[in-house]
């Protein structure tokens, strides 16, 4: 039987992810050789979960610093003062991530918050007021090339578009609600790109589903997701949740055209009590971490 694994470690057995970009950042390697390491240690984690008989292998769960930074940089949230330092892609990313001090500016770098219930700590995204969220680029999709070019099928995994809302930190006087139309068009972008690509199928990871929501949480959610499962076209849409249970959405989350759902069992006890109780759509295969 297949069994699917909602994302990998990816620091390397001897911490050779950690140990390349301390280097980069003594300038002791250049952005090349950083990009040598993360392709070795991507592709050493992608053989190990075939030759383990993994048949849902994520990919894009890969990153250099932190997930959440990721989405923010795919969706163009670029704050202002680093996108005006007119450094390199990677150097802006690292200066959201570390902050820069050098002869092209002075800045601080993003907030860190508790990621849920984990010792780990994730970067606040920020939403400016003038900001355009849209998809940046095809580079969430570079794991997959490269893992089809050495013959492994994947399934790339984003951040979802309401958990990216629900963490990320308004700045100016717009709140969360007026990015919705921004982030849909965006989304909708990756689905299209997906399906150009060969794609079978997307996790899409919405943790914050697991929080108390509100009457007002549960209705975006489901217009976030209403929207985009209409434009999904070829692609199959695997929503995944983890650290907790889904009781204040789970009947919506039974509602909603999804292909896969995923879900925590093991925190989640009363998620599965209701499925249990409830069973689960026939249409729809569940992924459960046990």
């Amino acid at each position: 039987m297949d069994y699917s694994i909602i994302g990998f470690p990816r620091i390397g057995i001897h911490r050779e992810l950690k140990f390349a970009t301390e280097a980069y950042f003594r300038s002791e390697i250049d952005a090349d050789e950083l990009k040598r390491v993360v392709s070795q240690q991507r592709m050493e984690q992608w053989t190990r979960q075939r030759d383990a008989g993994a048949g849902f292998i994520p990919s894009n769960d890969f990153s250099l610093y932190d997930g959440m930074l990721d989405t923010a940089y795919m969706l163009n949230a670029i704050p202002r003062r680093y996108a005006d330092l007119r450094l390199s892609d990677i150097d802006t990313y690292f200066a959201m991530a570390r902050g820069y001090q050098g002869a092209q500016g002075d800045v601080k770098a993003f907030t860190m918050k508790k990621w849920f219930n984990t010792n780990y700590h994730y970067m606040v995204p920020e939403l400016d007021d003038d900001m355009e969220l849209k998809l940046r680029s095809d580079a969430f999709l570079d794991g997959f090339h490269q893992a089809r070019s050495l013959g492994i099928q994947t399934k790339p995994v984003v951040a979802g578009p309401f958990t990216f809302l629900k963490l990320a930190r308004c700045t100016g006087n717009k709140s969360a609600t007026d990015f919705v139309d921004d982030i849909l068009f965006a989304y909708a972008d990756i689905l299209k790109r997906c399906g150009e690509n060969g794609v079978e199928w997307l996790q899409v990871d919405e943790p914050y589903l697991v929080m108390d929501l509100t009457m007002g949480d549960v209705a975006l959610f489901r217009k976030l997701y209403q929207t985009l499962l209409e434009q999904k076209g070829t692609v199959k849409v695997l929503l995944q949740t983890y650290f907790g249970d889904v009781r204040d959405c789970y009947r919506q989350l039974c509602e909603l055209p999804f292909d896969g759902i995923g879900l925590d069992f093991v925190e989640g006890k009363q998620t599965a009590a209701l499925v249990a109780a409830n069973g689960f759509p026939k249409d729809k295969i569940l992924f459960a971490d046990l």
